[in-house]
């Protein structure tokens, strides 16, 4: 069985969405004080002598839980997708729009990294 367009059009939006918010709640910097109690700093210097902060999830307990769950992008990722796929069924306009923003915001990540790759050559 194919996929129609439109249920073509449905997956392709609901993974960019899904892609861009989870690595959103998993490494972009907006996000740190969120993901901090789950956490904790481990300092090391490098060869350089440079400090380098290694952030390791707590071993315990729930706040350990969920640092783990946080440390993991394809776990986060699961959580995600299947909030974005309840929120679409839902039908709330907000849903759709919320969808549409995180998917076109993925296009332009995927975009800037294309183009900083190739500008870097």
């Amino acid at each position: 069985m194919f996929l129609s367009q439109h249920e073509f059009t449905l997956i392709l939006l609901l993974g960019l969405a899904s892609f861009r918010l989870t690595r959103l709640i998993v490494f972009d910097k907006i996000m740190e004080p969120l993901r901090r109690p789950f956490f904790k700093e481990i300092e090391e210097k490098n060869e350089k002598g440079d400090v380098e902060i290694y952030l390791i999830p707590k071993e315990r307990g729930l706040l350990g839980w969920f640092g783990q769950l946080l440390s993991c992008f394809w776990c986060v990722g699961i959580w995600v997708s299947l909030f974005l796929v309840l929120l679409y069924l839902q039908q709330l306009f907000i849903g759709e729009v919320l969808i549409l923003i995180l998917a076109v915001a993925a296009v332009g990540s995927i975009l800037e990294v294309i183009i900083s790759r190739i500008l870097d050559i």
